[in-house]
């Protein structure tokens, strides 16, 4: 099989809008904004400079989400896949059940390995009854052999893993097709103001029926001379909003519309901080992240989204057999949201004095209440002060820590209040023995913000 996937880059890539960034958004952002121009802080991400925040804060970006955030997300890949057996192909490639997806819908799945393990999740574009578009994320379009740390390391670009799964006599092409789009996405509850004053409320509408808005987890296909937008609403933050896919020809113009209306709004430009404490931040379980909370060598089982991108009911898939296996034996590992009164990444977690799992993510946030930082028990001033911060973040658990109803459900309140279990979050040594001292914190289902991604839009639609 012919290789699809990009060659290891010789130097760190730029998104589309890199040039934007600098030379047009940063003088906009000191000059609204009356700051200091400066660089952006950047690092590398699936070999791409991206923005970790601009001007503002990290926590002044993750709080722009209550109203209207604009993320750059063109490092993630667009995967065309067309002909008459793709639908075939990516059911057996990927965990969801694609047969049954309607043109127009959206789904979310996970590429795994053999072991069960995660390769990649995606947003999946039915386009057609024969062609479809996969949303990946990045750094999973590259297949080569590198080294790192020493170490020889082969990656394999997620359209490569798929076409490997190709049988003979299936006709399925599949190419990249991200040089022809740039990705932005649109959330907070300003988000249907912003998109309808921008591109009009027809974008918005139901495709089958447009006096009603979309429905979640579906998208629409706009043409304009002869260039196709795709506008999906799949939740991104888990809150309202959409991902804007725009063709490159009109990229540069539509970020700057877009942007210009989200500062006019009170919104901002968020970067890969303040992004990441708001897919934490929305829901009582928080989203997921590849590289994070999913990895090669560990199985998606009792995730949050598990039952959403795995059919295990479909007669095959690649890593079934694997899960099913695990299912068998009995899976008991959880997920779940923390409060914690400083960042803990990487530490363990401990609940009087046994090592219970570990942290996954990690990151100081500015969408905690006074009462949920107060409930820390910390002595740290700036927890406990009304303008002040703590940290939220995931944690992988051996086991759930919470009580169970007779239905199996878990109680996650007493008399209408939260409960929130202590733990305690250690550095620990190459044999996983705690050392140092503990930060405090707890283990909880409340919630840091509502997850409002689902929610009808006319809550929004007049805003």
């Amino acid at each position: 099989m012919n290789k699809l996937g990009f060659d290891f880059p010789t130097e760190i890539r730029k998104t589309f809008l890199y040039e934007l960034e600098e030379n047009w958004y940063l003088p906009l952002l000191a000059e609204r904004k009356g700051l200091p121009l400066q660089s952006v802080k950047r690092s590398n991400f699936g070999e791409y400079d991206m923005a970790v925040n601009y001007l503002t804060s990290v926590l002044e970006e993750a709080a722009a989400v209550n109203k209207v955030a604009i993320y750059n997300i063109d490092h993630m890949a667009q995967i065309r896949f067309s002909g008459k057996d793709a639908a075939t192909l990516l059911n057996r490639s990927l965990g969801a059940n694609i047969i049954d997806m309607k043109v127009g819908s959206c789904k979310y799945t996970l590429l795994l390995n053999e072991q069960g393990g995660v390769q990649d999740d995606m947003i999946l574009m039915r386009v057609s009854q024969e062609e479809f578009i996969a949303v990946i994320n990045a750094g999973h379009d590259i297949t080569a052999t590198i080294e790192e740390n020493g170490v020889s390391k082969v990656l394999v670009a997620d359209i490569d893993r798929i076409m490997s799964l190709k049988q003979e006599g299936e006709e399925v092409t599949a190419e990249d097709i991200s040089d022809q789009l740039v990705k932005v996405d649109v959330q907070g509850p300003y988000s249907y103001k912003l998109i309808k004053e921008v591109f009009g409320d027809h974008v918005l509408r139901n495709r089958s029926n447009p006096d009603k808005n979309m429905n979640f987890f579906s998208f629409n296909e706009i043409d304009k001379d002869g260039h196709k937008y795709y506008f999906s609403r799949t939740g991104y933050t888990n809150r309202w909003g959409w991902e804007i896919y725009i063709p490159v020809q009109y990229a540069a113009e539509d970020f700057k519309k877009i942007v210009t209306k989200a500062l006019d709004l009170g919104g901002l430009l968020v970067g890969l901080g303040g992004r990441d404490e708001n897919r934490i931040s929305a829901g009582a379980f928080g989203l997921p992240l590849m590289g994070q909370e999913y990895d090669p060598h560990h199985n998606p089982i009792n995730a949050p989204l598990f039952d959403a991108a795995i059919d295990m009911g479909k007669d095959e898939f690649l890593g079934k057999r694997a899960l099913s296996k695990a299912m068998e034996m009995g899976v008991s590992k959880r997920m779940n949201i923390i409060i914690s009164e400083g960042i803990v990444s990487g530490r363990g977690v401990y609940r009087d004095g046994k090592r219970i799992g570990s942290v996954s993510s990690s990151i100081n946030s500015p969408n905690l209440s006074l009462e949920q930082r107060q409930a820390i028990g910390s002595k740290r001033k700036n927890v406990n002060d009304p303008n002040g911060t703590a940290a939220i973040g995931l944690v992988w658990l051996y086991d759930n820590q919470f009580e169970v109803d007779a239905e199996g459900k878990d109680i996650t309140e007493h008399d209408g209040a939260p409960i929130r279990i202590p733990v305690e979050f250690f550095r620990e040594d190459q044999e996983r023995k705690p050392s140092g001292s503990p930060v405090l914190g707890y283990l909880t289902q409340e919630g840091i913000s509502p997850a409002t991604a689902p929610k009808p839009l006319k809550n929004i639609e007049n805003l």
